[in-house]
């Protein structure tokens, strides 16, 4: 696949023309490669000799870093492709799953070499639909990517001839399988050319006529020999059209070995042909000279080079290939079928060696080196090559030859790898040149074992969440019912991700990751769902210490707004026998501070003052909330119609108070006033003081007032339970 000649980022680090302004503010770009892939990190860094000054500055502004791939993202045709193929690589996952469990060799059982044909051909078929489909867009561009799915189905059709044969199939000659696929792939000669010879009254006067039969000959294209040898009986020599009218029910008889039960019935028919062919040969040597040219060519001895590819002569075969432009793929495919037509797949080596001393492969032909490996039998040398050429070809290559025993399945000591997982690998770093394709990638990623598995690790730690969740609403409070409901499909995916390749540790990481990005969002309640998804009771404390600071920053009226989402949390927490007791009491108390607020702003004072003396007297406040409960009371014991708290009740405060008083006159004040004097946003503890001091006066008056009227022993009022905010 090429990379990307040129790299853009947004927001753009530099305007265009404005490089002058970077230099003169000291800075140049620097880039640092990736040791995993093609990809880069990009970054505005200091000028060496301004790095000495730098370091003194004390700038901290933020500065992007950009991740760049050299490699283009998949297009739209390209990710259709990727994904419908990835749909037949988890195929064959699941099959090498159940075949290693069961501890069965993959090539030794019939079931499972038929399995593996079968998802090859699938790749095969998938990468002729996208040839088709790019084919039939007209631009010059779409036709360099269907010349590219083009090679793709020819180098994947090529690898299912040579090297996952019909089973049982394995030892028979190859050179008719060969042949077709010689036929398909490589259109030779041109349908145009056969419209314009027929188009001919006397086509053996046009110049293209003999190459014309002599190709159709040496591809098998029986028909179209057939039809124009037939025109020959025109021809003004007598022994031309006796010798055409001989040549084509030979022709239209050529052993094919299809056609043949037994292998050795093929070979004793190929005999009995091959003997004819020599008659013919007997009767074209008994032309006599005058008669072997007409006024156009010697046609004597093109029929000549027509019999000699016949009778299997091997120079005649080359000088044919090299007088026709014909390359070293139909020298090799046309010796399997007319020099050695028992030609095995394990031979093939031998036979393309020859060949490729006078007829040797373009090298920067990519999807011909590939051929080349595939006929030598060299499976290393043909994934080195389909890498270059495309890293998906490698990759699923690499993935059906390990099974096959065509590389080798140990890992290498220093990657950690098997040909196979580096193979894999690499594309799954190519495909996360777009992160959109993120549950592709970490499929691949995770069938190459532990180097693999830690790689995905990674990727869905750092998948872009996109949360889809409505956005928080100052004055309605937090995540809702509704929004619990519109959960980010991402993070579901991701999750389930998790699930599948049994990745806990990162299934909770990811949790995490979410919950934070839902108290941005200030949706509590959905952040403290993740934090006890993933287990992490101290993110859990970190949500509700927020939540409580929303009420020192917004008022009561919007922290209770904020806690009626995270009330239903409590309930599950209680419920959870991992959850850790600190952590459901810290959300107990925002939930319960947040309903004495709510009765507070209905005027349900009574019920008020009672949460706050439970809440104090039941231990679930910390002690460092407990000033600001205390100055909470104030205004309840100053209330005129009728005492609030009971005697006991009051005697709480009193106990609560006084140790806030002796512990910061100890020097632990911080411990206790830092809540209040956020509230209160004064700086200090002179100022906190003065606040508890009016709360021990009030207490002193309530107290004195409840002595005056014979009142305070125990609260007369029934005690209303209501669970929600």
């Amino acid at each position: 696949m090429p990379s990307t000649p040129h790299l853009d980022v947004l927001p753009p680090l530099v305007e265009t023309g404005k490089t002058d302004e970077l230099v003169e503010s000291g800075r140049t770009l620097f880039t640092t490669v990736s040791p995993l892939n093609a990809s880069y990190a990009v970054f505005p860094a200091p000028l060496f000799e301004k790095l000495s000054a730098r370091s003194k500055s004390t700038d901290s502004g933020e500065q992007n870093i950009y991740l760049v791939s050299s490699k283009p993202p998949p297009s739209t045709e390209r990710r259709l492709f990727v994904g419908d193929t990835s749909i037949i690589f988890a195929a064959m996952q699941n099959l090498r799953k159940t075949v290693d469990e069961n501890g069965v060799y993959l090539t030794q059982h019939e079931s499972i070499q038929r399995s593996i044909r079968k998802l090859a051909l699938d790749y095969v078929n998938f990468a002729k639909e996208c040839w088709i489909h790019t084919s039939r867009i007209a631009g010059e561009a779409n036709q360099a990517t269907a010349d590219h799915y083009r090679s793709l189905y020819t180098c994947l059709s090529l690898f299912t001839i040579l090297y996952l044969p019909e089973y049982g199939l394995e030892n028979a000659p190859v050179g008719d399988d060969l042949m077709e696929w010689l036929n398909i792939h490589f259109i030779e000669p041109s349908t145009e050319e056969g419209d314009h010879l027929s188009g001919l009254e006397r086509p053996w006067e046009d110049e293209t006529y003999w190459p014309y039969l002599t190709r159709a000959i040496l591809r098998g294209l029986s028909k179209a020999v057939t039809f124009f040898l037939g025109t020959l009986s025109e021809h003004p020599s007598g022994n031309l059209q006796r010798l055409a009218q001989s040549i084509i029910p030979l022709l239209s008889t050529q052993p094919k070995l299809q056609h043949f039960d037994a292998e050795r019935d093929f070979a004793y028919a190929s005999h009995r042909w091959k003997e004819k062919v020599k008659t013919l040969r007997i009767e074209l040597d008994d032309v006599p000279e005058s008669d072997r040219r007409d006024n156009f060519e010697d046609w004597w001895d093109r029929f000549s080079d027509i019999i000699g590819i016949l009778e299997g002569r091997e120079e005649v075969i080359r000088k044919v290939c090299e007088d026709l432009g014909a390359d070293w793929r139909e020298a090799c495919v046309a010796w399997g079928v007319f020099v050695d037509t028992r030609l095995r797949r394990q031979d093939l080596p031998d036979v393309v060696g020859q060949v490729l001393e006078d007829m040797p492969p373009d090298p920067t032909i990519l999807e011909d080196m590939v051929h080349v490996a595939l006929f030598m039998g060299d499976p290393l040398k043909a994934l080195e090559h389909a890498a270059q050429l495309d890293p998906w070809l490698s990759a699923h290559l690499a993935d059906m030859m390990e099974p096959l025993s065509l590389v080798e399945q140990a890992a290498n000591d220093e990657s950690e790898l098997s040909v196979r997982d580096f193979s894999v690998l690499s594309y799954a770093h190519y495909l996360h040149s777009d992160p959109a394709m993120w549950r592709i990638t970490v499929t691949y990623m995770y069938s190459c074992g532990k180097v693999g598995a830690a790689t995905a690790d990674e990727i869905l730690v750092r998948v872009p969440l996109r949360l889809q969740s409505k956005p928080s609403n100052t004055n309605n409070g937090g995540g809702s019912q509704a929004d619990q409901g519109d959960l980010s499909t991402i993070v579901k995916d991701v999750n389930a991700t998790c699930h599948e390749y049994q990745r806990e540790a990162v299934r909770r990481t990811v949790c995490k990751i979410a919950a934070q990005t839902f108290v941005q969002k200030k949706e509590f309640g959905l952040a403290i769902s993740y934090c006890s998804s993933a287990e992490d009771w101290v993110g859990l404390g970190r949500v509700i210490d927020r939540v409580l600071q929303e009420y020192l920053h917004s008022g009561p009226e919007q922290y209770t707004k904020f806690v009626s989402g995270i009330a239903p949390s409590l309930q599950g927490l209680r419920a959870n026998s991992v959850a850790h007791g600190i952590f459901t009491h810290r959300l107990m108390f925002a939930v319960r501070y947040a309903e004495f607020h709510q009765r507070l702003l209905n005027r349900d004072l009574q019920d008020a003052a009672w949460d706050l003396v439970s809440m104090l007297q039941e231990g679930i406040t910390p002690k460092a909330w407990w000033a600001v409960l205390l100055c909470d009371a104030f205004e309840l014991l100053q209330y005129d119609p009728t005492p609030l708290f009971s005697y006991a009740g009051a005697c709480v405060l009193l106990r609560r108070l006084d140790e806030i008083v002796s512990r910061t006159a100890q020097g632990a004040g911080e411990d206790y006033l830092k809540i209040l004097e956020a509230k209160l946003r004064v700086d200090g503890q002179k100022d906190t003081q003065k606040q508890l001091q009016l709360v021990r006066f009030a207490l002193a008056k309530y107290f004195a007032r409840c002595a005056m009227i014979g009142t305070g022993g125990t609260q007369t009022v029934p005690r209303r339970v209501d669970l929600t905010v």
